[in-house]
């Protein structure tokens, strides 16, 4: 059991990241484009400023926190792609289950997009975390 190794962490979180924001525009800006305008339109909700700017930097971030949560939980369950998939079913847990959820009965967002924004972001957390835990090597 060595140090974390920060760089690393880094390194890989921000690859993580750019998995997950391809992740999302996919997601957001291919597969459900219509649906999103629609939604938008429907209760008049405009894109606030620099929305998109603030949305990949804090992806960037979660990528490193994801890496982060990688780097913290290996010591116990070994380097890998288990651990890395553990890892990334923490943040999918805390960011796209529990929102997803939430924000969906508030907006009354219909039941389909929420199950496939759930399982895509599934499949997108535990690839982005299985990447940027390849690129983890501890201190």
């Amino acid at each position: 059991m060595g140090n974390i190794n920060m760089g690393r962490v880094i390194l890989g979180g921000l690859v993580a990241g750019l998995v997950l924001n391809i992740g999302e525009f996919l997601l957001n800006g291919v597969v459900l484009a219509d649906q999103m305008k629609a939604f938008m339109t429907q209760h008049n909700f405009t894109e606030p400023p620099n929305f998109i700017a603030i949305a990949v930097g804090l992806t960037f971030v979660l990528g490193i926190v994801i890496v982060l949560g990688y780097a913290c939980i290996r010591p116990r369950f070994g380097p890998g792609v288990k651990t890395a998939i553990i890892a990334g079913l923490f943040a999918w847990f805390g960011v796209c289950f529990y929102c997803t959820i939430i924000n969906g009965v508030l907006a009354g967002i219909p039941k389909g997009t929420l199950i496939l924004g759930m399982v895509w972001c599934l499949v997108e957390y535990s690839l982005a975390a299985i990447v940027g835990a390849w690129l983890y090597k501890e201190a």
